[in-house]
């Protein structure tokens, strides 16, 4: 039985020894079957030759491999090598063939050869893909061969591999490595269908499979971004709930995301978070000459990508984490937006901490800024956009949600104000355009506001007058709580217009509990009383306090009508003095004299009873 083929092959050793007809050499004599199957291989060096009885025909490279094999094998059933015109060996060095790109390499090559000659080949997870990408790549289909390597693969891909739970991730594992042809096969896409479908089922049947909630995530945190997201994205397609979505995305960015969770605690932890979040993006920046880089910056636009878009799915503070995360490694500008929308539609569930962005160049990633202008410690400008999304969100909203809203955030933005205050290089102008950045009904006390002014003037002593005053303006001395207009009125640091504004606003107060009402500024502006007037103890407690402060307000009236009659008593006694009998220059000499005498222990009254008085409100003030 013979085959002609019209390629040219290499001599036999037969037409070299006897001479035989040159036709010879275009056919190929199909040796009994039994013949041709090898007993084993052997690699000698870089080259591996097939022991058997007849001489090898063929030699093929694999990447920096050699196989010396025999042709009729391979061409039984590879329709790719038969459709090839092979050319004979030059040399005793040189090969007939060499399959470049072959998926799977010089490992996967070995494994089809022993299928070609007939011994045993194991299948299992780690070289089914790859053995099913080859025999494409090769063409093994039925065709040429009854169960041929194709039908194989293909059936125990489907049946084996993609009802265990295990077995698919490690195939999807190895299919990083096979594009484009795993796209082109589906067979990623057969995994990633698979492994969706289990982790969709609440109640899970397979015994490799446990039954906890988030089981799966640890197992699909190991793979690469892309096959990730296309799980993802699967896996909301059957209807999975969207907290259980957000909750496996943040594992996996806490997994592939160095410095996810450095937490900036203000300017006292600001030096250490920064340090370990710069030594993290400086590896990842250095990694592979950059490649590192790319990748994470790959990894949070995909992330972001596959967020749900229920504000429930992830909490305030990944969105926070990972904007700092996409500031750090440059992501594009459009991404960081929609990031800060994100965390503006949930800014009244942020913490202060998480508010606390570093401020990184955009042009070199993981470097702090040098300049003198822009050397803040953290990006002031992010809060400032993140509050203006929250405020166009506010809007839509109905008026009580609005309402609440504003006033959450607006303590979330005091207390952020009283951190970056604390900045030396924080301009006067960044630190009023944001603390005037919520409308003026947003806070119901200036508390907070007051705080925050005080420490910004504290660390910048050398502030110009007219900045204090400017930067003062902002508070509403009439929405400060006793405990602050008394703190206010002690504060050196204040300029002297503001101290007097919050010493009248006092004493409005005072006067206006004195008559026994109460204004509305004072009842809708004060957080304090708001809190108060919810149980009936604290309001009777307000009201006995008031009690006592009429009283020692009464009992300074009195005080003053009686020094008020003694000071008459004095000007009396003053114009009825007897002396005319010592003539004129000494009765004016004299009566000159007794009046400056008397006059200077009257001031010396008037400033003991005002410091009595002085200090009588102090201790109201302070009580």
């Amino acid at each position: 039985m013979t085959k002609s083929l019209p390629a040219a092959h290499s001599q036999s050793p037969r037409s070299e020894s006897d001479g035989t007809d040159p036709a010879y050499e275009q056919s190929i004599v199909i040796p009994n079957r039994n013949i041709t199957i090898a007993d084993t291989f052997e690699k000698k060096e870089h080259s591996w030759f097939v022991t058997t009885q007849i001489p090898t025909d063929l030699s093929i490279q694999v990447q920096d491999v050699i196989f010396n094999v025999h042709k009729y094998p391979l061409v039984s059933k590879c329709g790719y090598i038969g459709r090839l015109e092979l050319q004979p060996s030059i040399s005793n060095f040189g090969y007939d063939l060499k399959l470049e790109n072959l998926p799977g390499g010089a490992e996967i090559f070995e494994i089809i050869l022993k299928f070609c000659y007939g011994l045993p080949v194991d299948f299992n997870s780690n070289n089914i893909a790859p053995l099913r990408c080859a025999s494409e790549y090769l063409d093994m289909s039925e065709e040429y061969e009854d169960g041929n390597l194709i039908p194989k693969t293909e059936a125990f891909l489907t049946l084996v591999i993609l009802s265990s739970w295990k077995e698919t991730i490690t195939v999807i594992k190895s299919c990083e490595t096979l594009s484009p042809w795993v796209e082109n096969l589906q067979i990623v896409r057969r995994c990633c269908d698979s492994i969706a479908w289990k982790a969709s089922r609440e109640n899970s049947t397979s015994g490799d499979i446990v039954n906890e909630e988030g089981w799966w995530f640890e197992d699909v945190a190991t793979l690469r971004i892309d096959h990730f997201t296309r799980i993802i994205t699967t896996i909301k397609a059957k209807g999975t709930k969207p907290e259980m979505i957000g909750k496996c995305i943040i594992h996996y960015a806490k997994k592939w995301l160095p410095g996810m969770d450095v937490e900036l605690e203000g300017l006292r932890g600001y030096g250490y978070g920064k340090n370990e979040l710069q030594f993290s993006v400086s590896n990842g920046r250095n990694e592979e000459g950059g490649v590192g880089h790319k990748k994470q910056r790959t990894i949070i636009e995909s992330l972001v990508s596959i967020l749900p878009p229920e504000q429930e799915a992830v909490p305030c503070k990944f969105f926070l984490q990972i904007l700092k995360m996409a500031m750090v490694y440059s992501a594009s500008p459009a991404l960081i937006s929609e990031l800060e929308k994100r965390v503006g539609m949930m800014l009244e569930d942020a913490k202060v901490n998480d508010l606390l962005i570093p401020n990184y160049k955009n042009e070199d990633p993981g470097k702090l800024v040098n300049s003198t202008e822009h050397n803040t410690m953290h990006n002031v400008d992010v809060v400032q956009r993140i509050v203006e999304y929250f405020l166009m969100q506010e809007q839509q909203q109905q008026q009580r949600q609005q309402k609440i809203g504003k006033i959450s955030v607006s303590r979330l933005l005091d207390n952020y104000l009283a951190e970056i205050a604390r900045d030396p290089n924080l301009s006067i102008t960044k630190f009023q355009v944001l603390a005037e950045s919520l409308p003026e009904n947003a806070r119901t006390c200036h508390d907070g506001l007051y705080r925050a002014i005080d420490t910004y003037l504290k660390s910048h002593a050398s502030l110009a007058e007219h900045d204090r005053r400017r930067l003062c303006k902002i508070m509403n001395c009439e929405k400060l709580s006793l405990d602050a207009c008394t703190h206010a009125a002690q504060n050196e640091r204040l300029p002297l217009r503001t101290v007097v504004q919050v010493l009248f606003s006092e004493q409005v107060k005072m006067r206006t509990a004195m008559q026994g009402k109460e204004t509305a500024p004072r009842t809708d502006n004060s957080e304090q009383e708001e809190s108060q007037s919810s149980t009936s103890v604290e309001i009777r407690n307000l009201r006995t306090e008031l009690e006592n402060v009429k009283t020692r307000m009464g009992g300074l009236q009195s005080d003053y009508s009686e020094l008020q009659r003694e000071y008459e008593k004095l000007s009396y006694r003053q114009k009825i003095v007897p002396g005319w009998s010592s003539g004129w220059r000494k009765i004016k000499n004299s009566f000159h004299t007794k009046v400056d005498g008397e006059e200077t222990g009257n001031q010396q009254r008037r400033s003991n009873s005002t410091s009595r008085r002085s200090g009588w409100r102090r201790r109201l003030s302070l009580s």
